[in-house]
């Protein structure tokens, strides 16, 4: 999903990554009402976007996937229709960021941790084209989140994420005809009140290496990402690449900013542990617009 500015991007793709393990569908069917199971990710990315600093990840990450009438969570995460048509959908669109420590970066040392995130909002999201088996499906997602910050002891309200992508997904791909592939690129924007969070430096926090500077809103770079995926009987695997631009981006004289490049990937499995008995027909969530 994508919310992306430390090394929560790699935790949250991590999360996204088992949450699409939507079963290979070839045509309308009954499936599960919902899934659950645990699995395991390993990845690597920068501590956050615009860091030159890398971590390794080892982690286990909750499997989900809920299918309701109007909530359902799946790869594109929790959501709750407002409306929804033939190739135009409306949805209110909800994701969680983890914490990350100051402590173990030198462009951070001693300023303060940054928080859990929570972003929600709605996405307009259009079809623009889909094959006659519907499994090649391109699509335009235009999702606006305001985000909010938490130590669990307090909250506050950090600005807003606009992250309008188009994303091509390929179902029933290879020769057994069971993975699928998961391909979106877009521009990302945010409020000034957003960047500061993450790119600004306050006064007090200022060193002879580390000017104060506060950010402004605006362009806040472009991702591409690819995800392939695939389901077996009692389990499943996928990975995940995504590659962050930050060229030109609003904040680029941050002295926080010490790369334009950020790359981030891992793979993951997970075992599925209970599913309902009650079934729902209808083709899988992943294909709605």
């Amino acid at each position: 999903m994508q919310n992306n500015n430390r090394n929560v991007t790699v935790l949250r793709w991590l999360i996204l990554l088992l949450l699409s393990a939507s079963p290979t569908v070839r045509a309308a069917q009954e499936l599960p009402r919902w899934e659950a199971g645990l699995g395991l990710g390993a990845a690597r990315g920068p501590d956050y976007r615009g860091s030159d600093q890398y971590r390794n990840y080892l982690l286990p990450i909750p499997y989900l996937i809920y299918r309701g009438e109007r909530l359902r969570a799946d790869r594109r995460g929790v959501r709750t229709d407002l409306f929804r048509g033939v190739s135009t959908s409306i949805n209110i669109n909800a994701t969680i960021g983890l914490p990350a420590s100051s402590t173990r970066n030198q462009a951070r040392a001693g300023m303060p941790d940054l928080d859990f995130t929570f972003e929600a909002g709605p996405s307009l999201n259009i079809r623009l084209y889909a094959n006659e088996a519907r499994d090649r499906l391109l699509s335009a997602r235009l999702p606006v989140r305001g985000v909010v910050a938490t130590n669990l002891s307090r909250a506050q309200f950090i600005g807003w994420v606009f992250v309008p992508h188009v994303a091509y997904d390929l179902f029933n791909v290879g020769p057994d005809r069971a993975w699928h592939v998961g391909l979106s690129a877009g521009p990302i924007f945010a409020t000034n009140k957003y960047h500061d969070y993450y790119f600004a430096v306050r006064p007090e926090f200022a060193t002879a290496t580390r000017p104060a500077y506060d950010a402004p809103g605006g362009y806040s770079g472009a991702s591409v990402g690819v995800t392939i995926t695939r389901r077996y009987p009692g389990y499943w695997v996928g990975a995940f690449v995504r590659y962050d631009d930050l060229s030109n981006v609003a904040f680029e004289d941050s002295p926080l900013v010490r790369s334009r490049r950020a790359v981030f990937a891992g793979v993951a499995i997970s075992k599925i542990i209970a599913r309902s008995d009650e079934r729902v027909g209808g083709e899988d969530t992943e294909k709605e617009p």
